[in-house]
């Protein structure tokens, strides 16, 4: 069992992001069958397109963005839940002046990256 507070948890950054942080809350070490992260895009932050091969459940806490996951695309904001399957096309763009947030749940297996587009965000 584990209880911490988000903010003892450090930050690091998102190499392939733009003013992008990632804090792992909850980890594979942690819990057995998923890891929870809390992104945190700054202004004129986001991530390019890129895939994973695990899916992603996400739940915005706060400021907004504009994101797509395959061929569609979204304008989302804090109370927004988001779903991106494995190996969807997916890219973030924080769209506000404050920092944009979300918690993103992924299942404990391996994840590999692929950026489709460098310098995109």
């Amino acid at each position: 069992m584990t209880v911490k507070h988000a903010d003892a948890v450090p930050a690091s950054p998102v190499s392939a992001g733009v003013k992008t942080a990632i804090q792992v809350l909850i980890s594979s070490e942690e819990g057995p069958h998923f890891a929870l992260r809390r992104f945190t895009m700054q202004a004129g932050g986001g991530m390019p397109r890129h895939t994973n091969t695990v899916e992603h459940e996400q739940y915005v806490l706060r400021g907004k963005a504009h994101i797509g996951i395959g061929a569609q695309e979204f304008d989302v904001q804090a109370g927004d839940v988001v779903f991106i399957p494995a190996g969807a096309p997916h890219f973030y763009q924080n769209t506000g002046e404050e920092s944009f947030e979300f918690l993103c749940i992924i299942p404990n297996q391996k994840d590999e990256i692929k950026i489709l587009d460098e310098g995109a965000c």
